[in-house]
């Protein structure tokens, strides 16, 4: 028997996780006759549901809450899973009604601003609620000493932080290491399951969320930045504008899954690309002229810094 998965402050990310995990076990139809296969670190996997056909084990969600705070976004919540086929549409989504919904939980992932997430845990109830329960945060800055603080004993919490691309199941999710507990192995299975469902999934010491955070959570928007100054290259040079972020867009997809898939080292890549008096060492020179290998290397470290400051109170 599956278990009650609610993500408390169902938000842009809480809605991309739930989407993700939906829509994976929602592929399972097509590969009924395929052995399930999945990997904590394989992008686009399957969640397993049990064994052959048989009902979903204890570590596969088979019931799926989310809350919001406003009756508006619950319809247009409704709305969103229900385009998502079948399993979307028996979503339940609740407004304004926390205390029901985390109730009525296994497993809560609390998704809602860093700003607030202690006037939710603090409702009334809702700390009972969590009484026994997994609770798993996607929230930046708010780290395992506060979320500790904010339960009872009883309720086991761990720390998520996935990224953006979890939207198309291509995402990056660092999970903290787990304390031990007569739940651990099944706590890991539904971690794992969860997250690798929408892209890859690592355990790390809490002590490298900042990081991760600056790193993965917001390297898209850097990665952006440089795909998108390939193009400008491109357009300057002549290329249509959809051609040239079309063909920088997918050499860098095609570089990352060299080093991702093939295991090779980016410097591999660069040198293997790099001939003796060709216009790629004349690229590359530009570049170190530019000062881009360390100027991206200290963006890291100026958004780490950033990172561990949200969701710590303010400084007056």
């Amino acid at each position: 028997m599956g278990y009650t998965l609610c993500v408390l402050g169902c938000g842009t990310m809480g809605i991309a996780v739930l989407s993700g995990v939906i829509d994976s076990l929602d592929s399972l139809s097509s590969f009924r006759n395929e052995i399930p296969k999945w990997e904590s670190h394989t992008p686009g996997t399957l969640t397993p549901v049990g064994n052959g056909d048989g009902p979903p084990d204890s570590s596969t969600p088979s019931r799926f809450l989310a809350c919001v705070s406003r009756e508006e976004t619950a319809r247009k919540l409704r709305k969103v899973f229900a385009d998502l086929g079948s399993m979307g549409s028996t979503v339940e989504v609740f407004a304004s009604k926390n205390l029901e919904a985390v109730q009525s939980a296994d497993v809560v992932l609390l998704c809602c601003k860093p700003q607030i997430a202690y006037t939710i845990l603090s409702e009334p109830g809702i700390k009972e609620a969590l009484n026994g329960k997994l609770l798993i945060s996607i929230l930046a800055g708010i780290t395992m000493y506060q979320l500790t603080g904010w339960v009872l004993p009883t309720t086991r919490v761990v720390r998520a932080m996935p990224n953006t691309p979890c939207k198309i199941r291509e995402g990056m999710t660092v999970v903290s290491n787990l304390l031990p507990s007569d739940h651990l192995e099944t706590d890991s299975a539904i971690i794992l399951k969860i997250f690798s469902s929408i892209g890859r999934c690592r355990f790390l010491e809490e002590k490298h969320f900042d990081a991760c955070t600056a790193l993965s959570g917001s390297g898209p928007a850097f990665a952006c930045i440089f795909m998108e100054a390939m193009a400008d290259g491109g357009v300057m040079m002549g290329l249509p504008r959809a051609e040239a972020l079309e063909l920088a867009a997918q050499t860098l997809q095609g570089a990352a899954r060299m080093v991702l898939q093939g295991g090779a080292h980016p410097a591999q890549i660069k040198d293997s690309v790099t001939t003796p008096g060709g216009c790629t060492i004349a690229g590359l020179l530009a570049l170190e002229d530019g000062k881009v290998r360390s100027t991206i290397a200290r963006c890291i470290q100026i958004a780490t810094e950033r990172a561990s400051e949200l969701g710590q109170p303010a400084r007056k």
